[in-house]
Order: structure tokens, then sequence, then C-alpha cells
């Protein structure tokens, strides 16, 4: 799955500080600490008919995840929400957006890994494109392949995944498993062996054995997910039965069902991992179920920020 240029992005204005500028000329200090050293976090946020679908849940993320990482001074809320209204009105967008929120420690005196040499303040970059779900194009009658990486995600104890930073060599490296392999994405497993996301998303599948139900990894070695938070939400308000525990492969492997979350892919569904087939080899009926209302969702809430 390799996704392709849209030419609708040829122009864009993209936002560094307040600054709207083409995307040919856009900078950022080689002093910047995100070129230094990935010292920064990052949101993907989703725009739907004017409405930025969960942005206080992003928003409050971005936050969380700058404290853990002693950010000097954090933008408000107000002051980031403002800055990607901005970048949307510039590019007359309303529908059909991806954007990246980039927060960086900010520009050093000089370089170093030393935060004390931080005194400028934080970069904000805010990055909106016109983008579809990403695995869209990809899903076709088969689903998306997965194989499972030989990767292992970092538990708390060495890097915790609920800080989202931007040091994605973790999941660049399972993805040129991936590529190499001739699958969509890769599966990523905690260090126990137990599944924890894959390079890109979180996964959800539905237990091969008795009543359906649905289940997804618990939050040990995978980030605190928007779009995995909002599918159990779902569940819960439609009754529909869920379990958050360890899964192993195995359970993988003869499940019915199997689909990923992610607010540039949104839900998508699984067809085969490690080359063999979920279930029918068909999307299923709570896949389906889900998206559904997943979609529902999407289309009636989000904050509004352009007409």
């Amino acid at each position: 799955m390799l996704q392709t240029f849209n030419e609708k992005n040829r122009d864009l204005i993209v936002n560094i500080n307040g600054k709207l500028v083409h995307r040919d000329q856009a900078g950022i200090s080689p002093f910047d600490s995100a070129v230094q050293g990935g010292d920064a976090v990052w949101e993907g946020l989703r725009l739907y008919n004017g409405r930025v679908f969960k942005l206080t849940e992003h928003l409050d993320r971005l936050r969380s995840s700058a404290l853990a990482l002693a950010f000097s001074r954090i933008p408000t809320h107000a002051e980031i929400t403002e800055q990607i209204r901005r970048t949307l009105e510039a590019n007359r967008m309303r529908d059909g957006v991806h954007i990246r929120l980039t927060l960086t420690r900010g520009v050093k005196i000089t370089s170093g890994m030393d935060p004390r040499l931080n005194q400028a303040g934080p970069t904000l970059i805010v990055l909106a494109e016109h983008k579809a779900p990403v695995y869209d194009a990809a899903l076709g009658s088969h689903g998306l392949s997965l194989i499972t990486s030989s990767v292992r995600r970092f538990p708390p104890d060495c890097l915790d995944p609920k800080i989202h930073h931007c040091n994605l060599i973790q999941s660049i490296l399972a993805k040129i498993e991936a590529n190499n392999a001739g699958a969509d994405d890769a599966i990523m497993l905690d260090k126990h062996g137990f599944l924890a996301e894959t390079n890109a998303t979180h996964v959800f599948i539905v237990s091969g054995e008795g009543e359906p139900v649905l289940l997804t990894s618990r939050l040990v070695a995978c980030p605190e997910g928007i779009t995995r938070a909002t599918v159990l939400e779902l569940c819960r308000t439609h009754a529909i039965a869920h379990e958050v525990r360890d899964i192993s492969m195995t359970e993988v492997y003869r499940a019915r069902e199997c689909f990923t979350t992610g607010t540039m892919g949104e839900l998508a569904w699984v067809g085969k991992v490690d080359g063999r087939p979920i279930g029918n080899g068909r999307c299923g009926p709570i896949t389906e179920r889900l998206g559904r209302l997943y979609q529902e969702l999407t289309s009636t809430s989000g904050e509004q920020l352009v007409p």
C-alpha cells in the first residue's frame, strides 16, 4: 500500500509558528529539536464537513505527551485551535482533510541534547493535506494484508508508548519489513510476544471461538489511540461484546474478523495475516457494523472550525 501524490496538495499553505507559507518555502531551523533528536510530539486529526473529529481528545494527548517530555511551554488548546483554523482557511479546506500537528521543544542556542539549550519556546507546525483514508485504495475485495514484524514495541520502562513522540524509527523498520514482504503493514508484538499494534494503527479481532467477542490489546506497548477509544465507546453504547486483554498471534490467526483503527485510515478490515486468510476472507459483520457507526459519528460530531 503506497500513498500517491494528490494534485490538490501541490500548492498547500503550511503553518509554522503562526506563519503561513507555501509548502515549497516552508522550513525549520537545523537547530530545532525535531531535527536535532526527534524531540517533538505529534497528533493526526481529520476534518469532516468543516468539523475536526475528537479535537479536544487529540489536543489533550498532545499536551500529555509534551508534559511527559518536560516541555517548558505548551501552547493552550485555544492557541493551537486558532492556528489549525487559520491553516484550513488559508487552504480553503472543509472536508476530506488530514491534519498533522507537530510540537517540537523548539530551537536550541547550540546543538546538543540538553533541554536547557532550548530557550526560545516550542515550534508548532500545522500541516493540512487533502487526504482520503489511506487504506481505501488497498482494501478492495481482499482487505489489508499484514505480516508479523521482528521489531518489538518498547515497554513503558524503555520508552513509554503513551508519549506520542516523533521518534518513529521502530515503526519505520517494521514498515520496511512489510514493504519487503509485499504486505500493507506489519503487526508489532510486545516483549512478551503479545500483539501490541501495527506500525501505524491499533488492531481489533473478533474471537474465533464461541459467541463473537471483539478483542483489542491492553495499553502496555501501544499508544492511547483516539480511534481505538472511539470504537470501544461505540461497543459500550451499542451493546457489542468486547474485551481488552493480551492477545497472542494464535488468536489472530484463528479470528473470525480483524480490522485496524487510526485517524488517518479510520477502520480498515484485514483479509490476511502472515499469508493466512482471516475468517472467510471477507469483511465481517461486526467490522461492517462498527464501520457504519463510526462514519455516522464522524458525520454528526466534532468541533466546527470552518463553515
